[in-house]
C-alpha cells in the first residue's frame, strides 16, 4: 500500500532537522562522532514509522542509532516520534539500501535489522528481496567481523528462502524461530508487526553473524529498478 502524503511534509521534517543526517556518504568511517563514547553502532534498513527505532534506541542510550528509510511520508513520523522522547542517539538516512557502501565505512556498523521487507514474490523479483545474496555480501562491506543481521518477517516463504541463503554468503545462523511471540511478546514490536500478531499471524525471526570467508565474495553494485521495501507499515 503506497503512503498517503503528509500535509505541512516539508516543514515537518524541518522541525525535526537535528536528527537527519543530509549527507550520510559524508559521514562514511565517522559516524560513531555523533555519539562519542557509544559502544555500538546498529543500522535500520526500512524503519517506517519508527516505533522499533524509537524504543529501540530509548532502551539503548549507550548505542548510536542509525535508521534508513526512503519514503519522506514515513520517515518523518519515526524523526516526530523520537524528537518528543528527546533522544539524541538516533539519526535517520533518507536514501536507499543499494548504497550502504557509499555511506558506511568497512567494519563500521555492528548490527542491522531487516524487519518486515518487502518478500518480493516471484522468481523474476528475487534480486529485490533485501535477504538476496547480493544484498548480503553488500552488508558484508559495512558490519563488522561477527556483526549480525536480525531479520523478522511475516512471510513464511520468504523467511524460508531466507535461510538457505544467509549461509551462502557466510554468515551463521542462530535463534531461528517461526513463531517468535508464540509463549508471549518477545522484545521490541514495530507498529506492522503488532497488527499482525494480533491477527495470529505467526513472526519468523533469526540472527545470522558474518564469517570470514576466503576468499571474500566478489561485490557487484547493485542497480536497477526500484528496490524500495514495504513502506509505512512499521
Amino acid at each position: 500500500m503506497r503512503m498517503r502524503k503528509k500535509p505541512n511534509l516539508a516543514l515537518r521534517m524541518e522541525r525535526c532537522a537535528r536528527l537527519l543526517c543530509s549527507d550520510p556518504a559524508g559521514q562514511r568511517g565517522h559516524w560513531r562522532e555523533l555519539k562519542p563514547g557509544a559502544r555500538q553502532v546498529w543500522l535500520e534498513i526500512g524503519c517506517g514509522k519508527g516505533r522499533f527505532s524509537a524504543q529501540m534506541a530509548q532502551q539503548n542510550p549507550d548505542v548510536l542509532y542509525i535508521a534508513l528509510e526512503r519514503v519522506p511520508d514515513a520517515m518523518v513520523i519515526a524523526m516526530e516520534r523520537c524528537a518528543e522522547k528527546g533522544l539524541d542517539n538516533i539519526f535517520f538516512i533518507d536514501g536507499d539500501a543499494a548504497q550502504l557502501r557509499d555511506y558506511f565505512a568497512p567494519g563500521e556498523v555492528d548490527t542491522l535489522y531487516l524487519n518486515f521487507c518487502d518478500p518480493w514474490p516471484g522468481v523474476k523479483h528475487a534480486r529485490r528481496r533485501l535477504t538476496h545474496p547480493q544484498f548480503l555480501v553488500l552488508y558484508r562491506g559495512i558490519l563488522r567481523e561477527g556483526g549480525e543481521i536480525h531479520f523478522k518477517s511475516d512471510n513464511h516463504d520468504l523467511f524460508e528462502w531466507s535461510l538457505f541463503q544467509f549461509p551462502k554468503a557466510g554468515y551463521a545462523l542462530s535463534e531461528v524461530t517461526r513463531d517468535l511471540h508464540g509463549r508471549g511478546v518477545q522484545g521490541v514490536m514495530t507498529d506492522y508487526e503488532e497488527k499482525f500478531h494480533l491477527l495470529g499471524t505467526p513472526i519468523n525471526r533469526c540472527v545470522a553473524a558474518k564469517q570470514p570467508m576466503q576468499p571474500e565474495p566478489e561485490f557487484r553494485p547493485i542497480v536497477g529498478p526500484d528496490l524500495s521495501r514495504r513502506s509505512g507499515g512499521q
